[in-house]
């Protein structure tokens, strides 16, 4: 027998707490009646929950059976998971349940005929995923997800029991041509896991939108960053041509893309990047510059590549036959390239014994020709050449200057 402020009290057999037996007795006031009721029922002993429909509560497994699960959520009688509530578990996470284990429940209804709240892994798992997207989408952040199926507009995806959908325009991989290559391309990607971003949500509606493409430029970017740390001016990297346009083309280099130049792709006359590249060629390049502020680097082919004209004058003599290729046309002559990074002056008056108006009478761009050269000057990366292969050399190198 436990003495409460000088009121007996006492407990059963089970321990616990019997009501104070001096209460309705007619020994106390209405006042001390109520004070002593409410300290009563302040006994954590008679703490039950209210739980109402939308509730999420961490129960205790108190018995697992093939239609239900009995759990205890702290309520004036257990709960049940019925088997239609439980549809988003694994078979082996259903069997690995044991009593004692502590479970996530979302409260269907809060009290059934038998007087049992009606309880739901599947709601729960929604809820704690909702929770967790739009916590995601409050702190921008990219998150994970298996791609389950597609339709015409793009691809469905699953994050633990909330459907998502991710529109084609935000996937990098699937082609913006006809709507048969577009089907193609999301049928491939079923069952893959994409990085994504959250760019809408709307629980009241049911409604979640992702991109994979803003998750994926925010992977580059972070990785972009961290590479402009490490790189270094005069360094070599291997790179993949990303894209070819008019003035040059990007290469990857690990996580950012650099510019080459148009004049930077190749010692010899380039009139287009296309001309000696194609998008997923393997190139080593030199980075030329680094812009911290602006995030651009500036890259070189060539200059991977020894300098052709530096071994030019123990290459070739005056005299000497070589092929050549027509690249230039101009009203003094053609330029034709002996090498990479080579080319030599053919001058008007050297196309012929005849005398012609345009050196357009005699060659075209693309010809191969055979001729002789007559001068060369390694120096000032010139070289003179002459169609009149019976032509001796008789001017000293440099003399002439046209081009």
């Amino acid at each position: 027998m436990e003495e409460l402020n000088g009121i007996a009290t006492g407990s059963d057999e089970q321990g616990a707490p019997e009501f104070p037996q001096s209460i309705g007795d007619g020994e106390t006031t209405d006042a001390e009646e109520q004070a002593l009721m409410e300290q009563f029922l302040r006994d954590p002993a008679h703490d039950y929950r209210n739980l109402k429909y939308g509730d999420t509560v961490d129960g205790t497994i108190m018995r697992v059976d093939r239609d239900e699960i009995l759990v205890d959520i702290g309520a004036k009688a257990e709960g049940i998971v019925p088997s239609r509530e439980m549809q988003s578990m694994e078979p082996a996470d259903r069997a690995a349940l044991q009593v004692g284990d502590v479970l996530l429940v979302f409260v269907v209804q809060s009290e059934d005929k038998e007087g049992r709240a009606i309880l739901s892994i599947d709601k729960a798992r929604q809820e704690k995923s909702w929770r967790v997207l739009q916590q995601a989408y409050e702190s921008n952040e990219v998150i994970s997800a298996r791609v389950v199926n597609y339709n015409k507009g793009g691809l469905l995806v699953n994050l633990d029991g909330v459907r998502g959908f991710v529109p084609a325009s935000q996937v990098s991989g699937i082609s913006r041509g006809p709507d048969t290559q577009k089907q193609s391309d999301m049928a491939r990607m079923v069952n893959t896991e994409l990085p994504l971003k959250v760019i809408e949500i709307n629980r009241n509606r049911n409604r979640l939108i992702l991109s994979e493409r803003q998750a994926v430029q925010e992977s580059r970017e972070l990785k972009k960053d961290e590479l402009l740390a490490q790189l270094q001016e005069g360094g070599v990297r291997t790179g993949t041509v990303s894209s070819v346009c008019d003035f040059g083309a990007f290469v990857d280099i690990g996580g950012a893309d650099g510019l080459v130049h148009l004049s930077e792709i190749s010692w010899s006359r380039v009139k287009h990047p296309s001309e000696v590249l194609k998008v997923g060629d393997k190139v080593q390049v030199a980075i030329l510059s680094i812009d911290n502020d602006r995030k651009r680097i500036a890259l070189s082919i060539k200059r991977t590549q020894s300098e052709p004209w530096t071994r030019a004058g123990e290459k070739y003599q005056l005299g000497q036959l070589v092929e050549g290729t027509i690249t230039q046309l101009a009203s003094f002559g053609a330029f034709a390239r002996i090498e990479d990074g080579i080319e030599g002056l053919i001058h008007i008056s050297e196309m012929g014994d005849e005398r012609i108006q345009h050196p357009k009478e005699v060659v075209s761009e693309g010809d191969v020709v055979q001729a002789r050269v007559i001068r060369i000057d390694p120096a000032r990366k010139r070289m003179g050449l002459s169609l009149r292969l019976n032509r001796e050399a008789d001017a000293p190198a440099g003399e002439e200057d046209d081009g």
